[in-house]
């Protein structure tokens, strides 16, 4: 009998033109031999132009679907992405607090169009979520609006800076681990316009890693691998930022 694919819970909003948001998350876990159920935070109406309408879903249904998902089938790593909303950071956090697995957050506050897509009050539910997760994948316009490295020094939690929106030819990734060493990766940019969804491809596959019993630092190897290979096989859609070629790629954990 073959063994059973890792777990993984992506709590997330819905992106209409599928390069983005549970969308990209999904095909990202399928690709890396994962098993990716969902649950929904938010319906969004956007394509590789940008945002035209967000609507969050009601905590009640959210938490209904993160406990359909826990109680029966569970979970060996759990993905949080765009929330939408102040009442569903804190109602996420609440269902994960005790969880044993670990926990992956990308703190989503600016989509790769320019839209904001979270609120004061939102960014302020992001500290319980920090604190739980075992690593959290800001961008830089992001790590920014977290108070930059000195403001998660102070928080003491594990994070990835993602480097793709700085200036330059080479990129800088750093994945710091509050009483560890830096663990710093340079590459040459990727000069695309078809971006879209590489923190939400980035985030998932680093939660497929670790679910599959990687340690931190080669998860993120692995998933910057991933999402490079994603960027190269891109498909062309869209006038604007379009998505990823996770078809086009694949490498399943443990290989």
């Amino acid at each position: 009998m073959p063994a059973k694919p890792p777990r993984i819970l992506v709590i997330a909003g819905s992106d209409s033109s599928g390069g983005a948001g549970i969308q990209a998350d999904l095909k990202t876990i399928t690709m890396l031999g994962g098993y990716g159920m969902t649950a929904i935070t938010a319906i969004t109406a956007q394509n590789t132009l940008g945002v035209t309408m967000v609507e969050a879903l009601s905590p009640q249904l959210v938490a209904a679907q993160i406990d359909a998902c826990l109680s029966d089938i569970g979970a060996d790593a759990v993905k949080i992405g765009m929330l939408g909303s102040a009442a569903l950071g804190h109602l996420v956090a609440d269902r994960l607090e005790g969880l044993s697995c670990p926990v992956v957050f990308d703190p989503v506050m600016i989509a790769t169009s320019g839209a904001v897509l979270a609120d004061p009050e939102t960014v302020a539910a992001f500290e319980r979520l920090m604190a739980l997760a075992t690593l959290t994948t800001p961008n830089v316009p992001e790590l920014a609006a977290l108070g930059g490295p000195a403001g998660m020094a102070a928080r003491r939690v594990a994070y990835l800076a993602k480097g793709g929106d700085a200036a330059g030819d080479v990129l800088e990734d750093r994945l710091v681990i509050p009483g560890q060493a830096d663990r710093v990766w340079h590459a040459a940019r990727i000069h695309t316009r078809h971006t879209h969804g590489t923190g939400c491809t980035l985030a998932s596959a680093v939660a497929t890693f670790l679910a599959s019993g990687l340690a931190l630092a080669e998860a993120v190897e692995r998933a910057r691998v991933f999402v490079r290979a994603a960027l190269l096989a891109a498909p062309g859609f869209g006038a604007g930022h379009g998505p990823l070629g996770h078809q086009a790629v694949g490498d399943i954990p443990g290989d």
